[in-house]
């Protein structure tokens, strides 16, 4: 079963926000991104980690990110099977942008909070 993006190719002016946007925009890629990054790499870990996601949406937003090759799934020949992603090379270049959201948001919810 194909899935189907709604913004996957829509940038009628080739805008490169609107081109990153569609590769880690929404409310969840950038978060599962940071948590595979700190090594929560398993889906169930990545349930736990964020309680508000479906398991469908989860389910998604993966294949999404595998499909970009922002992620890869790594599926181990054990009883019973473990899978597990891993950010790629390729993902490895949004770290940064990934970096500058987590700093901003560390400033503003420190500004928030006085």
């Amino acid at each position: 079963m194909e899935n189907k993006r709604k913004n996957k190719d829509f940038n009628p002016n080739d805008c490169p926000v609107t081109h990153c946007l569609n590769k880690i925009g929404g409310k969840w890629k950038p978060v599962i991104i940071h948590l595979i990054r700190k090594d929560c790499n398993r889906f169930s870990m990545l349930q736990k980690a964020i309680p508000e996601i479906s398991k469908q949406m989860l389910v998604n937003q993966l294949r999404e990110m595998e499909d970009d090759s922002i992620l890869e799934r790594i599926i181990y020949a054990e009883i019973p099977p473990r899978v597990e992603y891993k950010i790629t090379g390729y993902g490895q270049t949004l770290l940064p942008i990934i970096d500058s959201m987590s700093e901003w948001g560390l400033k503003d919810l420190k500004k928030s909070s006085k």
